[in-house]
């Protein structure tokens, strides 16, 4: 199965590291990148739009069209930001790219980057989870084809990636130690990509994915 996908967040760690894998991958026919900023990227699978607001895509609507899955990297820490404002980073835009892509594309894939820990309930005390949580159910409800909320937890980076964050140069040593320690929350940038590719090509009834269960699709 050859599938065409959009893919936010290519100029963060997390969605470069799908990129990357998407690249590769020859199950991946074409990538269409979303994104506010320039990638850096030239491949000829790829083709990139450059759009400012994501909270109204509308005016792109029409070149959302024709795709089989959006692999959602799009994200902010909620560190030093009030509930309000990470809830409409977080949620509110979220919910509408990813409506107006249901619209476009009724039988898409939607795959979106939560996070280990997060809030199903929509009640817990911690607050990023509880938006995160939000984010997953309100998902689930849109006309996708099927819907999958990835939650990994430590994500170790594609060597050679540009947008790598400064802190993992000083953490790739103890990412073998880690991995034996806490098998069920450690996983490679590749096994995440890998996992969410095989996910819309392969399929899996799971619609939330632990760091287990993106180790297993993974390796599929």
């Amino acid at each position: 199965m050859k599938i065409k996908v959009i893919i936010t967040g290519a100029t963060g760690m997390v969605g470069e590291g799908v990129l990357l894998e998407c690249l590769e991958h020859p199950d991946v026919e074409s990538i269409l990148l979303l994104n506010r900023k320039p990638s850096g990227y030239q491949h000829p699978k790829v083709k990139e739009i450059m759009h400012a607001n994501f909270f109204d895509v509308t005016p792109i609507a029409d070149q959302l069209k024709g795709y089989d899955a959006c692999f959602f990297c799009l994200g902010v820490s909620s560190v030093g930001k009030k509930e309000e404002e990470y809830f409409r980073l977080s949620h509110t835009l979220t919910l509408h790219v990813a409506e107006v892509l249901a619209k476009q594309n009724p039988k898409m894939s939607f795959c979106y980057i939560s996070g280990a820990h997060t809030d199903s309930t929509e009640k817990g005390r911690t607050m990023w989870a509880r938006v995160k949580g939000k984010v997953e159910n309100d998902l689930q409800k849109l006309p996708f084809a099927r819907v999958y909320n990835f939650r990994p937890g430590y994500l170790h980076p594609t060597e050679g990636a540009k947008n790598t964050l400064p802190y993992y140069k000083y953490m790739s040593w103890a990412f073998p130690v880690l991995r034996k320690i806490f098998p069920n929350q450690v996983s490679t940038l590749k096994e995440l990509g890998l996992a969410m590719i095989y996910s819309v090509t392969k399929g899996t009834d799971k619609r939330i994915l632990e760091v287990r269960d993106i180790l297993e699709l993974s390796s599929k």
